[in-house]
């Protein structure tokens, strides 16, 4: 299975109780803070936090330019069950 699959199969199915926003990393090394998403077969449109530089507020990219999502979120770990993770996280003090 390609990345790009990987990435479009997680966006379509983000599990409800981590929030819809984070941190967006792409193949081209730009990080874009998001508020929300939509999704189609082939392209992720993300609502930046804030502006870039140049004014956009929405990033349309195809899932295979991703790299990465980082969560700004405390999610507990029994949430990322639903994404199909599996294992235990150390506890948080």
């Amino acid at each position: 299975m390609d990345t790009g699959t990987v990435w479009r199969d997680y966006f379509v199915g983000w599990p409800k109780d981590i929030p819809r926003r984070g941190v967006l990393v792409t193949s081209f090394n730009e990080q874009v803070p998001f508020d929300g998403f939509m999704t189609t077969d082939t392209l992720l449109l993300v609502e930046r936090r804030t502006p870039d530089s140049i004014g956009a507020r929405k990033l349309i990219l195809p899932y295979g330019q991703i790299v990465a999502i980082k969560l700004t979120d405390v999610v507990k770990a029994k949430s990322f069950a639903a994404a199909g993770f599996s294992g235990d996280l150390p506890n948080q003090g």
